[in-house]
């Protein structure tokens, strides 16, 4: 009971003393929230955690703001989120559809030796979408995703890298070469 009273009585005691409320700092500050994220994104606070927020704003529909948040990860070097910006150029998910842009971002994560990154630019440039087409160069980089353990990439390689293995059929207007 003496402690309670005590630490009921403290805050009154520093206020008698001059002290503000806001002397104190913010009280209850807004903590793991999407709009906390979005404010250190702002800020120029890109951690990890900060980054993975974007895959649930993605899934939740907030592609402008996983956007936001995924492009500053990437450009600080996080290569789940140059993928994760490839899959939304590559759907229009908060801006343009863009499959150039896409497949730049995945270039720039492979590149980095994200084995995601490498397996979709390999795809990007098996298919000659968003990229030139060069065969060679797309097996290659499956090969680096497949050797790295990407089950998906171990798959296609399996199948003899025969795109129906790893592309819903129901995609297949996407990647259909232009008349």
């Amino acid at each position: 009971m003496r402690l309670i009273l005590a630490i009921a009585i403290l805050p009154g005691l520093a206020f008698a003393q001059g002290t503000a409320p806001e002397d104190f700092g913010t009280i209850n500050p807004e903590e793991l929230t999407m709009n906390k994220v979005l404010e250190d994104i702002a800020a120029g606070r890109t951690t990890m955690t900060n980054c993975a927020a974007g895959y649930l704003m993605t899934k939740s529909g907030r592609h402008g703001a996983a956007r936001q948040t995924f492009g500053a990860c990437a450009d600080d070097g996080y290569t789940g989120a140059m993928t994760w910006m490839g899959y939304l150029d590559n759907n229009g998910f908060g801006g343009a559809y863009d499959p150039d842009a896409a497949a730049a971002w995945d270039r720039r994560a492979a590149e980095a030796g994200d084995p995601v990154g490498q397996f979709n630019y390999g795809l990007s440039l098996l298919r000659g979408y968003g990229a030139a087409q060069d065969t060679a160069a797309g097996r290659a980089l499956i090969d680096a995703a497949a050797g790295a353990g990407l089950p998906i990439a171990q798959r296609l390689q399996a199948a003899g890298y025969d795109l129906e293995e790893v592309t819903p059929d129901a995609d297949n207007w996407r990647y259909a070469p232009v008349n």
